[in-house]
């Protein structure tokens, strides 16, 4: 296995210019597809993630043009994809395989879906049985309830609301919402149990109306789209840096200096911008601009007790900075970690004992006591997980060697974090 020998830092200063957004790439790139019209997306993250969503696209035949390094040209399809028969591999990408899985339902073509072995672990059913109660014809090729799906045609029938689940991905409502104007129906949608990361549905919401289909909401707990409904191209579209890749640079610069990401503001659509306020919490001193975000060093990293369901990716990086902290620290309502790239609860509490930590793992929640001193050299496992490779290079902050085994699953959404680490930690 590829490993990677971070060396002891203690100092992390500079100025980083964020990757774009997985999740506004990813929405962006579909909706564009299923517009009419043309769409020039600037800045999309080129990531394992976005690329299997590329590909994707081609397959249904999505005419796309590459017009910069990270800019691409989208020859929307007007709700039909021409190609009626694809045999997807989405790889482990839930932001591809869950909107997908919606769109092709009312695609009325003959469709095949599947992913790594971890998506095939990934929830899904709960998607599946909202999609079948609008009528789509889906079956399940392996284990009930997950991938891989075949998609057949079928007649959509949305004279009743759709029941869908809501706290157990926040992907499974961002499909159904995004793929239901296809079906040129009146459609209604009611949210069974609280929604989680109601954030990432405020993306959805936001960037389907840029696409000229507004979305009424009654509270979190149901959502209705007007009949005939229609996509279309707004020309233009630049995807905004990724706020939870931010969450590392930012940490840093509490931790151990002063860091500026650029890419995203105060007034970011993504939900993860709020990981600075829970910086601040921290003691953090953070301030922001336009178009970016800085933090500097605490002068004491304040332990917290947190309900993380508006971050839910970025408290992740909480996890780490519990170890700086001044006492133990909780983060709550995270079971949503469960169903991510691996069961990150589970992960990230064994890998924090590695470094010294007493941890308490709970159901939707961790515990987190700091250790005296951060243990030197561990060997820190990431499960094909980029988020687990990304929040344990802070450790290396406290001034300890950290050895992170196969670095190279950071691709999935963000390929330069390494060096981009290495030009602020030292």
């Amino acid at each position: 296995m590829e490993q990677l020998n971070l060396t002891p830092a203690s100092h992390a200063d500079g100025r980083i210019t964020l990757p774009g957004s997985k999740s506004i790439s990813n929405r962006t790139l579909l909706l564009a597809a299923l517009a009419s019209g043309n769409t020039e997306i600037r800045d999309v993250l080129a990531s394992d993630d976005t690329a299997r969503m590329l590909e994707s696209l081609t397959k249904l035949g999505v005419k796309l043009d590459q017009i910069g390094e990270h800019d691409w040209r989208v020859h929307g399809c007007a709700g039909n994809f021409h190609n009626k028969q694809a045999d997807l591999f989405l790889g482990n990408a839930g932001t591809a395989f869950r909107p997908l899985t919606a769109a092709l339902a009312f695609s009325n073509g003959d469709y095949k879906l599947s992913g790594v072995a971890r998506m095939h672990e990934r929830p899904i059913g709960d998607l599946v049985d909202a999609l079948q109660q609008a009528g789509a014809n889906i079956s399940y090729l392996e284990q009930p309830g997950f991938p891989p799906l075949k998609i057949a045609p079928a007649q959509a029938d949305l004279s009743l609301p759709i029941k869908i689940r809501g706290d157990v991905s926040s992907q499974f409502l961002t499909a159904l919402l995004m793929a239901l104007p296809l079906s040129k129906q009146q459609a209604s949608i009611d949210v069974v149990g609280e929604l989680i990361s109601k954030p990432y549905i405020e993306i959805t919401l936001n960037l389907m109306a840029k696409f000229g289909v507004q979305v009424k909401r009654d509270g979190w707990q149901r959502f209705s789209i007007a009949a005939n409904s229609v996509y279309t191209s707004p020309g233009q579209l630049c995807v905004e840096g990724d706020a939870s890749s931010a969450s590392y640079f930012l940490a840093a610069g509490v931790i151990a200096g002063s860091v500026t990401v650029d890419g995203i503001g105060q007034h970011s659509i993504q939900g993860d911008v709020r990981f600075a306020e829970a910086l601040s919490l921290m003691g953090g001193d953070i301030s922001y601009g336009e178009n970016h975000i800085a933090a500097k060093k605490a002068k004491k990293i304040k332990a917290i007790d947190l309900d993380c369901n508006h971050i839910p990716d970025a408290a992740m990086t909480l996890a780490i900075l519990a170890l700086f902290a001044d006492g133990a620290s909780t983060l709550r309502n995270i079971a949503s970690w469960r169903v991510k790239e691996t069961d990150r609860l589970t992960a990230m509490a064994t890998e924090l004992r590695k470094v010294g930590a007493s941890v308490i793992e709970g159901s939707d929640y961790l515990q987190i006591t700091p250790p005296t001193a951060i243990t030197p050299n561990a060997v820190i496992d990431t499960y094909d997980d980029h988020r687990m490779a990304m929040c344990f290079s802070l450790v290396s902050l406290a001034g300890v060697p950290i050895t992170i085994n196969d670095p190279a699953c950071v691709n999935k959404t963000f390929p330069d974090y390494f060096a981009c680490f290495a030009k602020i930690a030292r």
